[in-house]
């Protein structure tokens, strides 16, 4: 076990934890023992005490650029702090949004005379004076000496014994076991996806919340709201084309703003350092309620002395404390008594033995024979034939009775198709994204329980996968409590965002799934909700709100791949809740392209093509965390540039068989919105509306639909789909998802209209051998579907999505 090198002596002596025994020096604690407990909580004169506790939070506002802190605590947080000004800004942030910086950790040189370290992680220059934030803020600091190097090099960190990352994590492990309260870790990381993703990884092992509030900020809004927030710090390192080691070394950063700004223009160079141009060290901000560092001697010292980039730092040889407000006497470094003042922690321990034991996949027979008690004939399985990317779905039939639950259900059918993945030679690192049915989205906590025991980061290194939670009527059509799709690739060349930090760019995704998966060209997004990232709380004031925050969250992650939905979406779909009114669902469909106009003309490159989207909006009993609207959209993301995007509308007529005697009439168009794209993707929704019913069944009456009336309508939808099809040069083993959204309003069950459209694939199949009759459709119940939020009463809503291989 890891050894915690106190420098305390009060833990021995009364048999109290370390963070306890340092809070015995507390003189407000002891004369007011009703605010303080007995162990690891600190009271409030303990804590941080950054904040005037006569302010009030207003509701944080990102153009002001003043931090208003909050007294509100949702989280206990630990800060990563290296000395430099992301790191200290990015513990004002968290204060911020509510959270409560309880501790400090820092990790440093293993030799004190050592300045920098070749580390792809951390910053140590200056480590020396970093001993002294704890008196400077009055919380514990843990400082840990790096025993690792870098190891692992690859994007997507994995256990690595003796890489520098688990430095980090027995560092915070350590920090947990100290302070259980903890349950998140901040740090500044504003734009690096390898420190990101390394934060990330150790706060996942540990369970805690990663918080980075500065992650894809504005670099120049940032610098300039640092400034003025009151963020005192000097270079301690230089190492770009215009920066003088022995001109701008120990300059506060407030004075080379104008310097940065030139160079950023001039040369491209991050004006916040992230490109490792500058490091800055920290001697005063508001956090510091106890005192501020004055460095009193130091000197440059030369690490490159190249003609065009200098890189040089700064060693600090003295410095001394100023103490604040009740206190003005001067101590300097070699004064302080840390070990007295009971606030510093060395952690120590082996990095070079495995942290962590990986989770063993499980092989094909193990799971088969977890579904040996489950009947075939519960079982539906669907799964499409498409080379390279194909799907494969899994719900339970006629499971009212038999079933014992959602946790039941949701372990039959992911074993299921896990088991038909491994079968295949593919796993879920092979998935690229997930649509998760549920029954009831009062489960939805019980449900995720389930899926991060299938779906983990261990079994999937690529990435995980994206993934959209829906509510829908699945009881209604004796289908169980859980209902999944999954879309699979036979290669591993998708690209995945996953972002599981809390910050101010996009709503993180925590669990094992991921904000959006690029795979062939084709953005699959997760479903977006309408939280205001920094909080991941639902946006106030009703649909159309929550509308427009999903969309901006929606449009953070496309400007990750180079992409906007409001140019390069082929697909856009909208699930809205039954808890929307009427008169707001009115207003949905034009704040949707209002929205979308706006970021058109908010583009500096207003001449990119823009796709001829199809709109599809999807009525639904619920949604999770009980938001009004989901969205998904579905891009097209140009990776051949010397090719240019086409949006082909009407393509050229090409003859097309009939079939069951339809023969092509006019009123089809009104039927049909078509996306074609480069004369290689093909995206269909197909709309049957009570009225365009009747034209087809003559023998129909009023709005009742019997299941004869079904098989009319399905051969009516095939037989367009084929048309639309053939006239994009496309054909049905192109197709990678082919959904029928089916109304609970019919009263026609799953299993029925299983048989109803098996029955006509396989009718066109005996006529067209480029239709397998192996089933590869998804029947979705849903409460309603249709092109308007305020007409989603289709008798039946077609959605395909072809790609060519």
């Amino acid at each position: 076990m890891d050894r915690l090198v106190l420098l305390n002596e009060n833990a021995d002596r009364y048999n109290m934890s370390p963070i306890a025994a340092a809070l015995t020096n507390c003189e407000y604690r002891m004369k007011h023992p009703v605010d303080c407990t007995t162990d690891t909580t600190f009271c409030k004169r303990c804590l941080l005490g950054a904040v005037d506790n006569s302010r009030t939070s207003p509701k944080p506002q990102r153009t002001s650029g003043e931090i208003s802190f909050s007294r509100r605590s949702e989280m206990k947080v630990v800060a990563l702090v290296s000395g430099g000004k992301d790191s200290c800004f990015a513990m004002m942030k968290s204060i911020q949004f509510g959270h409560e910086i309880v501790a400090l950790a820092n990790l440093m040189p293993a030799d004190d005379s050592v300045d920098e370290l070749d580390s792809y992680m951390y910053q140590t220059v200056g480590h020396q004076i970093i001993v002294s934030y704890a008196e400077c803020m009055g919380i514990p600091l843990f400082r840990r000496r790096i025993q690792g190097s870098t190891r692992h090099q690859k994007l997507n960190y994995r256990i690595t014994p003796g890489d520098e990352v688990e430095d980090m994590y027995i560092l915070l492990k350590e920090v947990k076991r100290q302070l259980p309260s903890v349950s998140a870790v901040c740090s500044g990381a504003i734009a690096s996806d390898y420190q990101r993703l390394r934060v990330e990884s150790v706060c996942s092992r540990l369970g805690l919340v990663s918080l980075a509030y500065l992650w894809k900020q504005d670099q120049s809004l940032l610098l300039h709201e640092m400034i003025n927030n009151g963020i005192l710090a000097i270079t301690v390192k230089v190492a770009a084309m215009g920066l003088d080691p022995m001109k701008h070394l120990g300059k506060e950063l407030s004075s080379l703003d104008s310097v940065l700004h030139k160079l950023n223009k001039l040369y491209g160079i991050n004006v916040c350092g992230e490109g490792g141009e500058y490091e800055t060290l920290t001697l005063d901000c508001p956090l510091f309620k106890n005192a501020r560092i004055e460095l009193d001697e130091s000197k440059v010292v030369m690490h490159s002395s190249d003609s065009i980039a200098p890189v040089g730092f700064l060693h600090p040889i003295s410095f001394h404390l100023e103490y604040k407000a009740k206190n003005s006497s001067i101590c300097d470094n070699n004064s302080v008594d840390h070990e007295k003042v009971g606030l510093l922690f060395e952690i120590e321990g082996d990095c070079f033995h495995g942290s962590d034991t990986l989770q063993s996949v499980a092989d094909a027979s193990s799971v088969s024979h977890l579904l040996d008690d489950v009947p075939d004939d519960r079982l539906q399985i669907s799964c499409s034939r498409m080379q390279n990317t194909f799907a494969i779905s899994c719900w339970l039939q006629d499971s009212r009775d038999t079933s014992s639950g959602l946790q039941d259900d949701l372990k039959t059918v992911l074993r299921k198709i896990e088991s038909e993945l491994l079968g295949r030679g593919y796993g879920w690192k092979n998935v690229l994204y997930i649509h998760l049915y549920l029954a009831d989205m009062d489960d939805f906590a019980l449900a995720n329980e389930t899926y991060v025991s299938f779906i983990t980061q261990e079994k999937c290194p690529f990435g995980v996968p994206s993934r959209s939670t829906i509510e829908l009527p699945l009881l209604q059509v004796r289908s169980g409590n859980a209902y999944i799709e999954v879309l699979v690739a036979n290669d591993q060349s998708k690209r995945v965002l996953h972002v599981q930090s809390i910050s101010s760019w996009a709503p993180s995704c925590i669990g094992p799934y991921s904000q959006a998966t690029l795979h062939k060209e084709i953005l699959y997004m997760a479903g977006q909700l309408g939280l205001n990232p920094p909080t991941m709380t639902l946006c106030s004031g009703g649909a159309t709100h929550e509308l427009e925050q999903a969309l901006t969250n929606c449009e953070a992650v496309s400007e990750s791949f180079n992409s906007s939905i409001s140019t390069s979406s082929v697909l856009f779909i909208t699930y809205c809740s039954t808890r929307i009114q009427l008169e707001e669902r009115k207003k949905i469909e034009d704040k949707l392209h209002g929205v979308l106009e706006e970021m058109r003309h908010s583009k500096k490159d207003s001449s990119s093509k823009v796709l001829d989207t199809i709109y599809l909006y999807i009525h639904v009993p619920n949604l999770p965390k009980g938001a009004l609207v989901e969205v998904k959209p579905v891009l097209y993301v140009q990776e051949n540039f010397d090719t240019e995007a086409e949006n082909l509308h009407d393509s050229s007529k090409l003859h097309t068989p009939t079939y069951w005697g339809f023969q092509h009439e006019d009123w089809h168009k009104s039927c049909i919105q078509k996306c074609v794209v480069n004369g290689n993707i093909c995206a269909v929704v197909l709309s049957v509306t009570n009225e365009l019913a009747r034209n087809i069944c003559s023998s129909l009456r009023g709005n009742q639909i019997s299941e004869e009336h079904l098989e009319l309508v399905s051969k009516f939808c095939i037989c367009l789909l084929n048309e639309a099809l053939l006239d994009s040069a496309c054909c049905w083993e192109d197709i990678k998802s082919l959904r029928f959204y089916l109304p609970t309003s019919l009263n026609i069950t799953l299993e029925a209209a299983s048989i109803i459209f098996s029955r006509a694939f396989n009718e066109l199949a005996e006529s067209n051998p480029t239709v397998h009759v192996d089933r590869f459709f998804n029947l979705i119940p849903v409460l309603g579907a249709g092109r308007a939020p305020t007409s989603m009463d289709d008798i039946l809503t077609c959605e395909l999505f072809a790609q060519k291989s």
